[in-house]
């Protein structure tokens, strides 16, 4: 954390002297909120909720955030580890099937902090990482045995496109070296008998206007590069936010349209296993 080399920027900032970076986030944990979360993918959310905590700050700069209050706007208090771990044990207690852990790239060193401690307090909840897709395989490595669940965006195939929109060139390149670690580490997705997800990789994908998501290099990818059962939500629910409306191609909603070709051209890719 000090000079920051967290995620692929390594923008080196001194976030122990709480100076900020790319991601806005000094040496504490800045979160917005934490609650049992009953809109996730269904394996998740389950019958009880996914016990999720949104931490603010971002290491992207999507211009289309949905969440921009909380990436770019900074919503939330910081925390320190023993308030977190007092979060997770909190969501264990209400019932909920896992910790999901929303937009947490760039605050591995608190989390993991906050986890020893729950751990020792009796936590034991699979653990999801719920993150943007633009990872440090460096980092990820820190999570080995610890994280349960991946489950990262995966933006961009074309780095013009990610450049534009988030921010970062070498998003695709980036992705899929996480991606494939992330599937080292924890397989595909298991399911339990009552449809909870227990461990593994599920990859989301946000269907944007005009095929800028590179859907099918996307899929071909997971399905050549990583497996062919990799658990994919294509997910549909773009509209456009923060920023968007200063981007021609993205100043509108998708269409029903394009979601059906988005997830026809991942069947024809060989990715069988769906949200």
């Amino acid at each position: 954390m000090s000079p920051c080399r967290l995620c692929p920027h390594e923008c080196g900032a001194l976030r122990l002297q709480n100076e900020t970076g790319q991601c806005g986030t000094g040496s504490q944990a800045i979160v917005s909120s934490a609650f049992p979360h009953h809109g996730e993918e269904q394996c998740l959310s389950g019958t009880r909720g996914s016990g999720t905590i949104f931490f603010s700050g971002c290491n992207l700069s999507c211009v289309f955030c949905q969440n921009y209050t909380l990436s770019h706007l900074q919503e939330g208090a910081p925390h320190d580890a023993p308030v977190l771990a007092s979060l997770a044990l909190t969501l264990q207690e209400t019932g909920c099937h896992n910790l999901n852990l929303v937009t947490p790239t760039h605050v591995v060193p608190q989390i993991l902090d906050a986890l020893a401690i729950a751990a020792e307090n009796g936590f034991q909840l699979p653990i999801v990482y719920n993150c943007g897709g633009y990872e440090s395989v460096e980092t990820l490595l820190l999570l080995d045995g610890i994280v349960d669940i991946y489950m990262p965006d995966m933006k961009y195939s074309d780095p013009t496109t990610a450049a534009q929109l988030s921010g970062a060139a070498e998003y695709p390149e980036i992705n899929q070296k996480a991606i494939a670690e992330m599937r080292r580490q924890v397989g595909d997705l298991k399911i339990d008998t009552k449809g909870v997800a227990q461990r593994g990789l599920l990859i989301r994908h946000l269907v944007l206007p005009n095929g800028l998501a590179g859907t099918r290099q996307a899929m071909r990818f997971l399905a050549r590069e990583i497996s062919p059962k990799t658990f994919v939500n294509i997910m549909g629910q773009y509209h456009p936010c923060w920023q968007a409306s200063t981007v021609p191609k993205i100043n509108r909603p998708v269409t029903i349209t394009e979601v059906i070709e988005a997830k026809q051209i991942a069947i024809e890719e060989g990715i069988t296993r769906f949200d």
